[in-house]
């Protein structure tokens, strides 16, 4: 079937962590009357990274028929939920895997905090390459260990890994864990099968492991090619835990339900103790339906949003271009996150942030939350109907260089 990207849909009254809540500091507060989703005066909210598309009518269908039934009880993942699993990763990434592979957790950024409390003792350091996903920093320093910052080098509007710094940092005897983010969250880089390689054998050279958090790796931009770290050598599978879930691909972020696939059976049964440990034995009813649904009927759907968030894509860069020439977007290869750069207008970090969310009315993600190397950079969330995306381009571009500026 053909689906419609275009339709504005109000979500006021969801809970909406989007559209109905601001972040101050670390609590989310609830926006007041004055900030509805709808209307003239309205915030737009391009941060948090869900989409604002229904997800796929089979996946609809699916947990429809189950609300219908009326029994909600203690729910645990099917052979057929982990044959969806191994199936979409066998169609969608070449990557065979094996059903007792697959711990199921309520979500990624659990498992990630999971994670570290299982395999870096209290002290101990884990390496990230910021500007990056700002839970992996939490996850780090909620669970007694230390963050260490490889930071990625941006040159010519592109960011690539350090890997002289890598090797330097790596060599650190308390350096336990390394997390990379597959596709990057926020700059968008899909990483080449080399560069996964280099780094994942300078890791093993250092006994470290690695967490690969590879939750964005079914929306890729055409051109780029995402490829599992743990396709890429046995001794990197062995040597890695990749975090996955349907929740960006199909927007079902908020039934709480990921795949963390562990081929090293040592590795799995020390996190699987983690889970116990922490009362994590089962899943959510409706996580499962969707999962099976969204993996078996939902490539449809999702090769269409891909085609719409390119064409969003090419009209924020020509935007940009023709409207807003001071601030520049960093072209992801993946994702549907932009890493959008203002450090043309000279202006501080807070100074930026009350250009955006009080003049401009629009909500993006600050972007020094990613580190500090993400000072002068924000991010914008462009999985939305484009006449959201207009308005807000044309918002922020009446606050950057005023009305009169702008191009009729």
């Amino acid at each position: 079937m053909e689906y419609q990207f275009d339709r504005e849909i109000d979500r006021a009254g969801t809970s909406s962590v989007k559209w109905e809540f601001v972040q101050e500091g670390k609590r989310l507060v609830q926006r007041g009357p004055g900030d509805q989703c709808f209307g003239q005066n309205r915030v737009l909210p391009l941060w948090v990274a869900d989409m604002d598309f229904p997800s796929p009518e089979p996946v609809v269908r699916a947990l429809v028929e189950r609300a219908k039934h009326g029994i909600y009880g203690y729910t645990a993942p099917t052979d057929a939920y982990l044959d969806s699993v191994v199936g979409w990763m066998r169609r969608r990434h070449n990557w065979e895997i094996r059903p007792e592979w697959v711990c199921v957790t309520p979500g990624v950024v659990p498992a990630l905090n999971m994670l570290v409390r299982t395999f870096a003792a209290q002290g101990e350091k884990v390496l990230i390459q910021p500007p990056v996903y700002y839970p992996f920093f939490s996850a780090v320093e909620h669970n007694s260990a230390e963050v260490v910052a490889n930071p990625l080098v941006y040159e010519s509007s592109h960011y690539g890994m350090d890997f002289a710094d890598l090797e330097q940092k790596i060599r650190d005897p308390k350096v336990r864990l390394a997390i990379l983010c597959n596709p990057h969250n926020p700059v968008g880089r899909v990483w080449t099968p080399e560069e996964l390689a280099r780094f994942g054998e300078t890791c093993l050279r250092h006994n470290v492991l690695i967490i690969s958090d590879e939750i964005h790796g079914d929306i890729v931009h055409k051109g780029h090619v995402f490829t599992p770290l743990a396709t890429l050598a046995q001794a990197l599978a062995q040597n890695s835990i990749t975090c996955t879930a349907p929740s960006k691909t199909f927007n079902l972020a908020g039934l709480q339900t990921s795949n963390i696939i562990i081929p090293d059976e040592g590795l799995r049964t020390r996190f699987q103790k983690t889970l116990l440990s922490n009362g994590l034995n089962g899943t959510g009813a409706f996580g499962v339906v969707a999962l099976q649904a969204a993996y078996d009927q939902g490539e449809e759907w999702l090769d269409q949003v891909l085609e719409y968030l390119g064409a969003n894509l090419r009209f924020l860069e020509e935007y940009l271009a023709k409207d807003i020439p001071q601030v520049s977007a960093v072209r992801p290869e993946g994702t549907y996150l932009v890493w959008l750069d203002f450090r043309r207008l000279g202006i501080d970090k807070l100074e930026l942030r009350h250009l955006l969310l009080h003049q401009a009315r629009v909500y993006l993600d600050d972007g020094f939350i990613f580190g500090p190397q993400g000072e002068g950079f924000m991010r914008i969330n462009i999985a939305c109907p484009r006449s959201i995306l207009q308005e807000a381009l044309k918002r922020i571009g009446e606050a950057v260089l005023g009305p009169a500026a702008l191009s009729p």
